[in-house]
């Protein structure tokens, strides 16, 4: 064996010892969630039974049964779901659980990540891959009545009818994401809410029990922003105003179809999750927005409006 060879056999070994230790510490963390409807999978948020999966998964008729490490179970019962994320927090009685801290950071293309769960009823698979693809949309179906899906991360680690709820891994051992959904006629395309959402999503529902959004009467959507526009915003994603609404909150501030949305409260915009949580965690009365337009940087205030049907 030529030393080059054997810096990459040895490299190739190392990594494999450090994913293997990675799933033993990772594994005892994921949960089956199961009720007469189906079966999912879900991830340990708190030692005191917090479980955090899919709102498609624990959206079922009756209690829930939680099958923990050790091939234990324990009931479960839905604390609250938010469709617009396919997210849900569930409560069960069991105590002491092995948790998982989901991870603020943002992640990027190329990236090692794994995925755990229960695929087709086999307990805590673990599949590999990359993150392929960032701030996807997808159509939410029948289950989200013809909602979409915002900002997923899209990987080519195997996802199948199963995985959903269950947790996505960096090299770390760090959640990434909660796996979501799969295209069925394709291969190698699943997707995951970012970790990042999935945070402040199950906190508000581990309080409240549902996410209430404000109201502000636009249609937008995230999107790359132009060199020109990136420079000027400071990063290179916005959200892009579509449509505003007659008498809406944000037609009375003065925002205008194809507004480049890039900053609220001193904080960037890159997407239409970074509005929503402002505006839900902070609830606030008023909000300073960030816009470009023509061009040109200017500051809106807009007075969100109380609303539990409407995103933005």
């Amino acid at each position: 064996m030529t030393p080059g060879a054997f810096t990459a056999a040895t490299s190739l070994s190392a990594l494999s010892r450090d994913l293997a230790d990675l799933v033993a510490r990772a594994a005892p963390s994921v949960v089956g969630v199961e009720h007469r409807r189906g079966q999912g999978s879900g991830v340990v948020l708190a030692p005191d039974g917090w479980i955090l999966t899919n709102a498609h998964v624990a959206n079922g008729s009756g209690r829930l049964r939680v099958r923990l490490s050790g091939a234990s179970t324990a009931s479960g019962e839905v604390v609250g779901t938010d469709d617009r994320t396919d997210l849900a927090v569930v409560r069960t009685d069991a105590r002491d659980l092995p948790a998982l801290a989901l991870s603020e950071r943002l992640l990027r293309v190329g990236e090692i990540v794994l995925a755990i769960g229960n695929p087709l009823g086999f307990e805590r698979s673990v599949t590999a891959g990359v993150v392929s693809a960032l701030h996807r949309n997808l159509p939410a179906g029948p289950r989200g009545r013809g909602q979409v899906l915002e900002g997923l991360v899209q990987t080519d680690a195997a996802v199948n009818p199963g995985n959903s709820g269950g947790p996505l891994l960096d090299a770390d051992g760090r959640v990434v994401g909660i796996t979501t959904a799969m295209l069925p006629w394709a291969r190698g395309i699943g997707f995951a809410v970012p970790a990042h959402t999935a945070s402040w999503i199950a906190s508000v529902l581990m309080t409240d029990g549902e996410v209430r959004r404000p109201f502000l009467g636009v249609t937008a959507r995230g999107e790359d922003l132009a060199p020109a526009d990136a420079r000027e915003a400071g990063h290179g994603r916005g959200v892009r105003v579509l449509e505003t609404l007659a008498g809406s909150p944000a037609q009375e501030a003065g925002l205008a179809t194809g507004d480049l949305l890039v900053g609220v409260g001193g904080a960037p915009i890159e997407a239409l999750d970074d509005l929503v949580r402002a505006m839900v965690l902070g609830r606030p009365d008023a909000l300073d927005l960030e816009v470009l337009r023509g061009g040109t940087r200017r500051t809106l205030r807009i007075r969100p409006r109380p609303s539990a049907r409407a995103a933005a």
